[in-house]
């Protein structure tokens, strides 16, 4: 009887303590409005990959957002916008980096700026 209760007991706080080992996963959308062709995605994709906590993410420009999930005890959805911008496209209410924005390629800037994808 006791090697029933202590085997209970220890899968039980073997249990608990896997359990606490689970990090808190979240998933955002960002809303990405000059985003508009297969290489901003890549770019986009490509550049949140690197940051710690991020393990899925993906550009969609005809939708004009992206869908991030991360740990939240290693980063934040502001960190994400500030990631976006920083790699030259608007994210929500924060605008894009100047200097990134323009050494982003032709087709990745704004139409009003000469750029956008050419229709064929």
């Amino acid at each position: 009887m006791k090697k029933l209760l202590f085997t209970a007991l220890m899968g039980g706080f073997l249990s608990l303590a896997s359990s606490a080992q689970t990090k808190a996963v979240q998933t955002v959308k960002i809303s990405t409005p000059t985003v508009q062709c297969e290489m901003c995605k890549k770019k986009i994709e490509d550049y949140l990959k690197r940051y710690d906590g991020v393990t899925m993410v993906n550009a969609n420009y005809k939708r004009h957002e992206v869908t991030v999930k991360y740990v939240t005890d290693r980063t934040n959805e502001e960190v994400l916008k500030a990631a976006i911008a920083n790699a030259g496209y608007d994210a929500n209410e924060i605008k894009a980096n100047p200097e990134a924005y323009k050494a982003l390629p032709k087709c990745c800037k704004k139409p009003e700026d000469g750029g956008g994808m050419s229709k064929h």
